[in-house]
């Protein structure tokens, strides 16, 4: 009976480490925080900060990949544990640099990117062993503490940058000495089960190839870049963005949390959705929910801002929940570990692009209302494509059985 309620009581701790550690590696999207401070101090350009944003977040999605090999072989706490230590040194050696934008780059994007690759992978693998009963339950408690971290420290940054009057750098340092020794703590409590046999089926990657040029997979990649484009386009500029519409500082940063709020909802809310009107539907759906809170950031006004931010928020999370299903619906459970990292990339991709080129027109044309245009123009193209060219499931699996009867032949 001891033995039974220990095993009970330990799958709450791992639970709880997974969603701490998930909580400060999510403290990325509160990025738009620190824009400020740097551009005013150190005179960094908002494409230059859109740009370190972008890396980190590409960083994150190529370092999944061999961050995964890494954690089946030397298993979810060392993995766990080196996504900690690189988030930790990242910051640190970021605010040694004097507010250089190379050394930003490389401490910010890619070392902080790789710790938090590598952090991010274990608590969804390994939530799912403890609970495999309720995995879809817990997966998504999981993601929502990645996308609730940024209200947690854009609020401490928001403190210590205008309360206690620390420098972007000092506050760096803190991120990394404070939140970083906690991730390493969380770590140590992220594990698998004593008795634990992996249930992942393998495919062989000989196959990918022809599912890769599907045009199911190739719509996926494109909605999943779109709706990613725009999130992280709005998250990486977000404080100076709500500045720049006549936000006061307090209520930017709200902005942020409340992104953030909308993210979390979004993570959990579209996974209903997508389980009662499919896989096309819901794509559709999301991005024109996008679209649509789009033109009304565009359209401006104070009043309406703030709820806006939370609807742009709600679209972004959907992407996490969306593109995944589709990629189980329509090529199973046995393709999906190798298929899915290779979709996210479109992310990692969103990320180069979004938040660079939105800085980047905002500093060339003194504003951010050409660069929502530019996310408006992509979503509107991805819409159009999913509605004439995602096929439904009949035609889906029509296409499989066709594939098969071509290699058989």
């Amino acid at each position: 009976m001891s033995q039974i309620f220990g095993k009970r009581f330990e799958k709450w701790v791992v639970l709880a480490a997974c969603i701490i550690l998930q909580s400060i590696l999510g403290g990325i999207y509160a990025w738009s925080s620190f824009v400020q401070p740097l551009t005013e101090t150190f005179g960094l350009s908002r494409g230059q900060c859109g740009a370190i944003f972008g890396l980190t977040i590409a960083v994150f999605t190529i370092a999944m990949i061999p961050a995964g090999k890494f954690l089946n072989r030397y298993g979810a706490s060392k993995t766990a544990l080196t996504g900690s230590l690189f988030f930790a040194v990242g910051h640190i050696l970021a605010s040694y640099g004097n507010g250089n934008f190379v050394s930003l780059l490389f401490g910010y994007g890619l070392v902080v990117g790789t710790g938090i690759g590598f952090g991010y992978v274990c608590p969804l693998t390994t939530c799912m062993k403890w609970f495999p009963e309720n995995r879809g339950l817990v997966t998504g408690i999981a993601v929502a503490g990645f996308g609730g971290g940024a209200i947690i420290l854009s609020s401490v940054a928001e403190y210590l940058l205008y309360v206690q009057n620390y420098t972007v750098l000092e506050l760096f340092r803190f991120i990394g000495a404070m939140f970083g020794s906690t991730a390493v703590i969380a770590s140590l409590f992220i594990k698998d089960p004593p008795i634990h046999k992996s249930p992942v089926e393998r495919s062989d990657n000989a196959d990918l190839f022809p599912h890769l040029l599907s045009r199911t997979f190739v719509l996926t990649f494109l909605a999943m870049f779109a709706g990613t484009f725009s999130g992280l386009l709005i998250i990486g500029n977000l404080k100076p963005m709500m500045l720049d519409f006549g936000l006061g500082e307090m209520h930017a940063t709200l902005a942020i949390s409340l992104f953030a709020i909308g993210n979390i909802l979004g993570r959990v809310i579209w996974g209903q959705i997508y389980d009662k009107f499919g896989a096309k539907n819901t794509i559709l759906l999301s991005q024109i929910l996008l679209f649509t809170a789009l033109l009304l950031l565009n359209a401006g006004g104070s009043t309406s801002l703030l709820l806006t931010t939370m609807l742009i928020g709600a679209g972004f999370g959907s992407c996490f929940v969306v593109y995944a299903s589709t990629i189980v619906d329509r090529f199973g459970v046995k393709l999906f570990a190798s298929l899915y990292p290779l979709c996210f990339l479109g992310y990692g991709l969103a990320a180069i692009i979004g938040p660079t080129s939105g800085g980047w027109l905002a500093d060339n044309t003194g504003s951010f209302s050409s660069s929502i245009n530019l996310s408006l123009v992509i979503i509107l193209l991805s819409v159009t494509m999913v509605f004439l060219l995602f096929e439904s499931p009949d035609d889906e699996s029509q296409a499989e059985t066709d594939l098969s009867n071509d290699i058989a032949q």
